[in-house]
């Protein structure tokens, strides 16, 4: 449905985008994370035909954006950060205007209004003025826009803006109902909401793709890599941890709690040695036999947001990319990933 082919594109001496190459098929949700000033926000602007690409292609449904420019655009449904409306009109004029856009016959434009409005569960405020509704209603009137003409494609930039946990959790689902018979980019820096919404996410870091991958199989290629919490009762504890055999490094990571009788509490953040087991048995039994008490022990589950935030930094440091499925450019030359996809974001020509 998306396709992006050796995607440059620059602005004055700012090579913004370079060498951006992905594929997003029907029935996907990917994800496009990326720092301020890393590319996403013109690869979107490109995808939905706002910029033409200084060099390479992009086609949206089989359409290229610059040959075909106006049915690339009709097969894009873009729902950007700030959701704008017209504040004076109601909901339903709003929506039965932005049909009109679209070409839509009156009828038409009537069932496809009911057909969002119960999607995006908006039927109690529709005869309210769009200026009125709050900023969750207001983002999902914007989500009903984009849906009103049923496009193959849908861009979505910051989708649960606004919305509290009951609504964001609605349009998690939502999301995840849509993308059955279409394509549907997100782009979020809310991290968990992406990886429990897509199916893939593309990591931008200074114009290029850095990582294309399945957020469940690149966490759990750093599971392994993951550290272990303990907090264990005494000063004693420290010393023994470090004696625990695959033990590479203790740190202890809060002030010490007392107990009853004035003996301190200890939280410690441990990293195995390369290769070294499981730790949480021989951490245990030797706790055990040396008599330190434990009341947590457990392994740091890794999160999307450390992958980002260690991608960004090795970035900036000049370092190789940490590792995981898809590719990993570290050398500046090529941006492309493996087939994959991208999402939304949407003001600033660099961003």
């Amino acid at each position: 449905m998306i396709s992006v082919r050796g995607v440059h594109k620059s602005f004055g001496g700012v090579h913004a985008v370079r060498g951006v190459t992905f594929e997003v098929g029907k029935g996907q949700v990917v994800g496009l994370l990326g720092a301020n000033g890393a590319g996403k926000t013109t690869t979107i602007r490109m995808i939905t035909g706002f910029l033409p690409p200084d060099t390479g292609s992009v086609a949206v449904a089989g359409h290229d954006t610059l040959r075909h420019s106006l049915a690339a655009r009709a097969a894009v449904g873009y729902l950007p950060e700030s959701a704008p409306a017209y504040s004076e009109m109601s909901v339903d004029g709003f929506l039965s205007f932005r049909g009109t856009l679209y070409g839509m016959r009156r009828r038409d434009r009537r069932n496809a209004t009911e057909r969002v409005l119960g999607l995006c569960d908006l039927h109690e405020v529709r005869r309210r003025r769009v200026g009125h509704l709050s900023k969750g209603f207001r983002q999902r009137v914007g989500l009903a826009a984009a849906m009103l003409h049923d496009p193959p494609v849908l861009i979505l930039d910051e989708p649960s803006n606004g919305l509290d946990p009951k609504q964001i959790g609605q349009a998690r689902r939502l999301i995840r109902e849509l993308a059955r018979d279409r394509t549907v980019l997100v782009s979020s820096h809310i991290l968990p909401e992406v990886e429990q919404t897509c199916d893939r996410v593309i990591i931008m870091a200074r114009g290029q793709i850095r990582v294309d991958a399945d957020p469940k199989e690149l966490l759990g290629s750093l599971r392994e890599a993951s550290p272990y919490i303990v907090e264990a009762r005494g000063d004693a504890a420290e010393s023994v941890l470090r004696a625990v055999p695959g033990v590479e490094r203790v740190e202890v990571t809060s002030r010490p709690a007392l107990d009853f009788d004035g003996t301190a509490w200890h939280t410690f953040r441990i990293t195995a040695a390369a290769g070294a087991i499981d730790l949480r048995e021989p951490i245990a039994a030797t706790c055990a036999a040396r008599g330190i008490l434990i009341r947590e022990l457990r392994r740091e589950a890794p999160g999307l947001e450390r992958v980002f935030l260690s991608l960004i930094e090795a970035d900036e440091e000049g370092l190789p990319s940490p590792p995981g499925r898809g590719r990993w450019p570290a050398d500046g030359r090529d941006g492309g990933g493996s087939p994959g996809g991208a999402a939304p974001q949407s003001h600033g020509a660099a961003a």
